[in-house]
């Protein structure tokens, strides 16, 4: 194992051991290297690793600090990572997407409070008759969102966030592209809003599912045709 692979396993230790807590300072370098056995230049390489994914949070002229590790920061480096993924690659996510967000949509028919089921309906209404594309792919976005919190599940809510950049590419491009795409958006909305606010978890699982389906299968089509769309 590489000397730095090491040295963040050995830090990581600490953390899941209890030994480091959210919020806790580290000791001071010289004391944490010779407490795990490290040169300091390889602790200092894995500080450097674990706060690009905000384990770790390096405060100047302070200390180096455990985040709080919530799964919403944790989990952000994810949307970094896919954002550089184009192409054929969008159709994984998409994948990953038809498996998240029908189970969101489940689970907001059983969880979500009346005031958020509400907020759904308000989403939808901001749109106006004849948008455009950025005004519908920011209400979709939001739509999403809204329900992927309403599932009460903080780390399925930032997977969702984390996948949402390419998918979004996508849903411009069809939008773009495709005819009637608009329209059945708005209609496939209503319908899982209205599973949601029936607290109907089956019937919101099958219309989302219907939902990112049709972009799926929608983007399959025009990458076989052309080989790339984004």
């Amino acid at each position: 194992m590489p000397v730095t692979d090491e040295a963040i396993e050995k830090i990581k230790a600490m953390i899941v051991d209890g030994e480091l807590r959210p919020g806790e300072r580290l000791p001071k370098e010289a004391d944490l290297a010779e407490r795990l056995g490290l040169s300091r230049n390889s602790l200092r390489e894995a500080v450097k690793a674990l706060s690009l994914i905000r384990v770790l949070d390096v405060r100047q002229g302070d200390g180096t600090y455990v985040t709080s590790l919530e799964p919403d920061l944790l989990l952000d480096a994810l949307g970094f990572v896919v954002d550089f993924h184009q192409d054929d690659t969008v159709l994984e996510f998409l994948e990953v997407r038809g498996i998240l967000e029908p189970a969101a949509a489940a689970m907001a028919a059983r969880a979500m409070p009346d005031e958020d089921v509400a907020k759904l309906q308000e989403v939808l209404d901001r749109l106006p008759p004849d948008p455009s594309l950025e005004e519908l792919v920011a209400n979709d976005l939001e739509f999403h969102r809204l329900i992927a919190a309403g599932a009460g599940n903080p780390v399925l809510c930032s997977l969702i966030e984390g996948i949402s950049g390419p998918t979004a590419r996508a849903r411009v491009w069809r939008g773009l592209t495709e005819e009637g795409a608009v329209e059945r958006t708005r209609e496939q909305h209503a319908a899982i809003r209205a599973a949601i606010a029936g607290r109907n978890p089956q019937l919101a699982r099958s219309w989302m599912t219907v939902h990112v389906a049709g972009v799926e299968q929608w983007l399959r089509g025009t990458l076989g045709g052309s080989g790339s769309a984004l």
